[in-house]
């Protein structure tokens, strides 16, 4: 396995100091300030490529230090291992993988060999899998097993097996069968699958089992309830092979489950679980809009790939995002990035970058074992932009801390909605002008003397109503909302946070981070059970799981009796 070439970490680079310096000098610049003495600033800071318009203007940035973030990346090797990933070489490092996120969007007929394996071959085979099944549900071809239908499909998963999937189904539900119903399951807890089932007809209902491994522990507890409610009403071990499929690459696990391995749908280590939705992880999607519109989503994702493989870093989307938020997370101090959609089809897609950007690089340590040095992954969070603005603006606007945004819009929209669209474009265009901007004690102090208010008040209200302003964001805009679209908005974040992933010099490619708690949970549910603890823990937990054993003897039925 080829080893990286070693290089300073990223504070130790030249355009790293040279961009702390840049900061220190431009610490008391306001970017309307900027605006005011640049009229050209709009014109040179936007870029765009495959149906996405992104305009950068609104951050604290000016010509040398973009010029130093370019730097930056050229510094980190950040076109090396581009070319790496596209390569097939196993950049992810720590687990010994190609990373070919990239190879599932790859139109058929393309090549790319991997140990000697052509694997555009390989998940051409998939995909024509999924196209045949898919259609096959969707034309009323595949039937339960009692000669009806499907009308209701649940997938059963967790993390990227669910994520991805709800989010793309939730963006294209314009797209959507008319008569095929998606719902999404994930929580172990047993609530949502326990009231989904109350509403679902067993010889009319398919469940999708998405675990490549066939062990994650929330997605077959959750799958063995669904499998004991489905016999419990067809009281036949068949029927099970009408009612569930699954994504994985157990055989064994799968037939043992009662799945028939002729309708499970693999994929390979190389595909990470939040980078899978283009995989047959994505099989819930093909389902809801059909293979046609889900090979034009791969289309639009493959797009981006080759503008982000072959576009100059100065007009590179994912390139340009990633060097803004390195910029705004280590430079000025900025530890969250709000995601504000302002279309509702959007309205999973920060819960989704949320696991596509903190599992990737949300990590202390480097790719080469050493400290990172400089933060890494912002906190993602958000909500649909119009419902922010009613919640948690308020601090974007006067909290102390700034709180970097990307807001998205859709230009295309239905006609009977052209008021409404009107509304929400309107917002979204103000509050990114709003958080820059800022109102200043004399604008403010103006508007109050034109209302009429006193100058006491005036001068009671004054701090109140002063906005710093300053506040940096971006604004992506999207042609429209469609499969293609969608795919290359998807693949952006990716490749946006790989690139950052390679500047900071961690693996955005493992996830080490969540295997603790897994192996902890296992030790405390042998625990719960017990009258006393076989396990070691802290007097805190210990405490916590005895709590939870006589809550567990008050409310069992077969105990308490």
């Amino acid at each position: 396995m080829n080893q990286p070439a070693p290089r300073p970490s990223t504070t130790q680079l030249p355009a790293w100091q040279a961009l702390r310096a840049c900061c220190e000098a431009a610490a008391g610049r306001h970017i309307a300030d900027e605006f005011a003495a640049d009229p050209g600033r709009a014109e040179r800071m936007h870029t765009e490529a495959c149906g996405i318009f992104l305009d950068y203007a609104k951050n604290r940035v000016d010509a040398p230090t973009l010029a130093l973030l370019f730097q930056l990346a050229r510094e980190a090797g950040v076109a090396e291992q581009r070319a790496a990933m596209f390569g097939g070489e196993r950049i992810n490092r720590t687990e010994g993988r190609a990373v070919l996120h990239v190879a599932l969007r790859m139109p058929a007929g393309s090549t790319l060999m991997v140990d000697g394996d052509d694997v555009v071959a390989d998940v051409t085979a998939v995909r024509e899998r999924v196209r045949r099944f898919s259609t096959a549900v969707r034309e009323g071809g595949w039937r339960g097993h009692d000669g009806r239908r499907i009308t209701d499909v649940v997938n059963i998963g967790i993390g990227g097996s669910d994520l991805g999937p709800q989010m793309a189904c939730e963006a294209l539900r314009d797209f959507a069968h008319r008569e095929l119903r998606l719902h999404f399951i994930s929580n172990v807890d047993g609530i949502a699958l326990d009231r989904l089932l109350g509403t679902l007809d067993p010889g009319t209902t398919l469940f999708i089992v998405a675990s490549k491994t066939f062990t994650t522990q929330e997605t077959l507890t959750n799958a063995n309830v669904a499998r004991r409610w489905l016999l419990g009403h067809a009281g036949s071990e068949a029927a099970i092979a009408r009612h569930f499929v699954a994504v994985s690459t157990n055989t064994e696990a799968v037939a043992r489950f009662g799945i028939d391995t002729a309708n499970m749908f693999g994929f390979w280590d190389w595909v990470g679980g939040r980078y899978s939705m283009w995989s047959a992880i994505g099989l819930p999607l093909a389902l809801q809009i059909g293979a046609e519109r889900f090979d034009e989503l791969l289309a639009g994702a493959h797009a981006m790939d080759v503008h982000f493989r072959d576009a100059p870093f100065e007009h590179n989307l994912p390139v340009i995002l990633a060097l803004l938020g390195i910029w705004n997370v280590d430079f000025l101090d900025a530890p969250t990035q709000l995601i504000a959609p302002y279309h509702q089809g959007l309205h999973r897609l920060p819960a989704y970058l949320q696991q596509l950007d903190m599992e990737s690089n949300g990590k202390s340590v480097r790719s080469d074992g050493h400290a990172v040095g400089c933060h890494t992954s912002p906190v993602i969070w958000g909500e649909t932009g119009i419902n922010g603005q009613h919640a948690y603006f308020q601090m974007l606007h006067q909290g102390t801390r700034p709180v970097p945004v990307d807001f998205i819009g859709v230009l295309e929209h239905p006609a009977h909605l052209h008021a409404q669209h009107r509304i929400a474009f309107a917002n979204m265009v103000a509050q990114a002008e709003a958080l820059m901007r800022g109102k200043r004690a004399a604008e403010a102090a103006a508007e109050m003397h034109a209302a009429g208010l006193p100058q006491e008040r005036i001068d009671a209200l004054l701090p109140h109503r002063v906005f710093a302003g300053n506040r940096p964001s971006n604004t992506l805009l999207l042609d429209r909302l469609d499969p293609r679209t969608l795919g290359a908005l998807i693949a952006l974040y990716e490749h946006r946070t790989f690139v950052q992933g390679v500047v900071w010099g961690v693996n955005p490619f493992d996830q080490w981070g969540v295997e603790l708690g897994k192996q902890l949970a296992g030790r405390v549910l042998e625990d719960m059970d017990r009258s006393t603890d076989i396990n070691a823990h802290d007097a805190s937990t210990t405490a916590l799981i005895d709590r939870y054993r006589r809550g567990a003897r008050a409310t069992d039925p077969v105990q308490h009796a």
